[in-house]
Formats: C-alpha cells, sequence, structure tokens
C-alpha cells in the first residue's frame, strides 16, 4: 500500500483503458460501450460498468437494475450481473429512457455560477445534501435543482437526475449537473479521464511536515463501521489526492489546497485521516477536541472542466464560506 507524500515526487501516471462513444446513441437514451483488455478481464460485469462510469456518476444499485432490465449488454447478449468479462468482450450500456421522477421540486435557494442549455454549476452550501435517500426524500440539491431547472438528465433515474459528482453534506462549494443525458455522459467521462479539476480548501490538525506531496492509497469500506471508508487494500479501489500547503497555524492547525486526482466516497476526510492530519470539524473522521465549525472545514473551491457541446474549458472558483472564514480569521489572530 502506497502512502506518497514526498516533495520531489512526480505526478502519477495511469494509463487510462476504456473510452466512451458520445457519438453513439439509441432511439431512447445514450449508447456507450466499452470493450475489454486484459486489465478487466476476470471482473464481474455489474461492477466493471460501475467503475466505468466512476462511483461518482452512477450508483452500482442503479446498474444492477440496468442490468435486470436487459439495458446493458455483453456481446450483444443480455448477462447477469455475476458475469465474467474476457478478454475482446464488447460492453454496451444504452442507458434507460428518464422514467418521471417522484421527488418533488421544492424552492431551495441555489447560488448559481454558471447556468445554459446542457449544464448548471452551482456553489453549494454546508448542510445541503445532494441527492435524496431512502427516508430522505425532500430538501436537497436534487429537489432544488428540480425546481429551478424543469429539466435534467435521467441517467441516474429518479432518484438522482442530473447528479454527476457529488460532495459531502457538510461540505461546501462548486458542484455540476446535467441538464440532458449526451451532457451527463460526457461529463462522467471527463471525471472517468481525471481531466475535471477539482480543487479544494481543507483546514486539517496538525503540521503538515511537507509543503506539498501526494496521498495515493487505495480507499474501501471499513468493515467496523459500514458507514465509514477507509484505507485498505480489501475490496478498494484506487484513490489519488495531491495537496500544497497554504497556510500554517503553529503545530495546531495547517490550510491546504488539495486536487483529487480519483473521486472516491469521502476520500479527502479518509486520506487525510489515513496521514495523521484529519479534518477540523469532521465529525466522522476528525478528532473530538476541533474547531467551533458545523462540519469540517473543506470547501471545493475551483471546478474545471470542457463544456459537453463547445468544448471549450470553463472554470470557475467559488470563496470560502463565511464560518470557515470566521474560523481562520480566529486562528491568525491567536
Amino acid at each position: 500500500m502506497a502512502q506518497d507524500w514526498n516533495t520531489d515526487q512526480e505526478e502519477t501516471e495511469i494509463e487510462y483503458v476504456y473510452e466512451i462513444d458520445e457519438d453513439d446513441t439509441s432511439e431512447d437514451g445514450t449508447s456507450l460501450e466499452w470493450e475489454i483488455d486484459d486489465s478487466a478481464a476476470g471482473e464481474r460485469l455489474d461492477k466493471f460498468v460501475a467503475d466505468a462510469f466512476d462511483d461518482e456518476a452512477v450508483s452500482r444499485t442503479q446498474i444492477q437494475e440496468w442490468i435486470k432490465a436487459g439495458a446493458v449488454l455483453v456481446n450483444e447478449n443480455e448477462a447477469k450481473p455475476k458475469h465474467r468479462l474476457v478478454v475482446g468482450d464488447v460492453v454496451t450500456v444504452n442507458v434507460p429512457e428518464a422514467q418521471p421522477t417522484e421527488i418533488v421540486a421544492e424552492p431551495i435557494p441555489l447560488q448559481v455560477e454558471y447556468e445554459d442549455s446542457d449544464v448548471i454549476v452551482i456553489n453549494k452550501q454546508r448542510g445541503l445534501v445532494v441527492h435524496p435517500a431512502p427516508g430522505h426524500s425532500s430538501g436537497t440539491v436534487v429537489n432544488a435543482l428540480l425546481y429551478h431547472c424543469k429539466d435534467l438528465s435521467g441517467i441516474n433515474g429518479s432518484i438522482r437526475p442530473g447528479i454527476v459528482h457529488r460532495i459531502d453534506k457538510d461540505t461546501s462549494g462548486l458542484l455540476m449537473a446535467a441538464k440532458n443525458d449526451t451532457a451527463h455522459a460526457s461529463l462522467s467521462a471527463q471525471l472517468k479521464a481525471h481531466t475535471v479539476t477539482r480543487k479544494y480548501i481543507a483546514l486539517v490538525h496538525g503540521n503538515v511536515p511537507h509543503e506539498r506531496g501526494t496521498v495515493d492509497a487505495p480507499i474501501g469500506r471499513d468493515e467496523r463501521d459500514r458507514k465509514m471508508f477507509t484505507v485498505t487494500e480489501k475490496n478498494s479501489r484506487h484513490a489519488v489526492t495531491h495537496f500544497n500547503v497554504i497556510e500554517r497555524f503553529g503545530d495546531d492547525y495547517t490550510l491546504l489546497e488539495l486536487q483529487l486526482e480519483t473521486g472516491r466516497t469521502h476520500q479527502i476526510r479518509v486520506h487525510m485521516k489515513y496521514i495523521g492530519h484529519p479534518l477540523a470539524g469532521d465529525p466522522m473522521y476528525g478528532r473530538s477536541k476541533t474547531v467551533d465549525l458545523n462540519g469540517q472545514a473543506l470547501h471545493a473551491a475551483i471546478l474545471g472542466f470542457e463544456h459537453p457541446r463547445t468544448g471549450e474549458y470553463l472554470e470557475f472558483e467559488a470563496p470560502i464560506p463565511d464560518d470557515m472564514a470566521h474560523v481562520l480569521h480566529s486562528l491568525r489572530q491567536r
């Protein structure tokens, strides 16, 4: 297991194997296709497709539902979720046409940074959940987007329309959503290829010893607590986080800029805990004695991507929220 955050480390090089053919579309919706090579041979069909979309794009449960419905084919034939792939197999996903959503549109205020007919970028406030979950169908970003936009992509099904990637409830900052399936496929492909720029500002405990570095450590479910994630070799996924020191507050805290190369659930929070510098205010992975903040001191400050229709690179920046700015001001006044 690699923990590498040396100041002289070169950027991690990754060979991308799968390419999405965005021009291949069906009458009902978007059609995506991959050809299996040695690196994916032996994988379960449902896991491969979930990984191909990236865990920020479509849930594995949604993938399994598509497979059972016959929307996922192997060599033009239906297969079971546990089907093992071999070299040369062609996997095709015919994304089902969007179904009427049962999620209620709600007039929740949104801070819109950019919007056109394909994509919308918002600056999410701390405390707002991104998408509904069982038993929690209201008061989310999705509810707000349905009220604001009226038109969202259906790739993620009725529970998460338009959602391409997520940030945690108590993380503030920039989030993009797709207004149609073509835009969704393009943005998801960019996430998969790690070409989306995602930079965060975080306050962590302790004095980080290096000015910059990289944490390259796989993340999976914590077997002792399934609600949490941890660095582990077992049933894990590749995860890479780069960081730069912005400011130090003695030996107590360090302000970091972090850039995601991958996008695993709770990735920054898990990686910072792993190197001994958990996020200040983090109720799951942090320390009991910390700053006066309702949630982790983490803000998605910069988001950049190629526009799915024009190909133009767009980048947005959102200042840290007032509550986090107040904490930093207090630390500077000590």
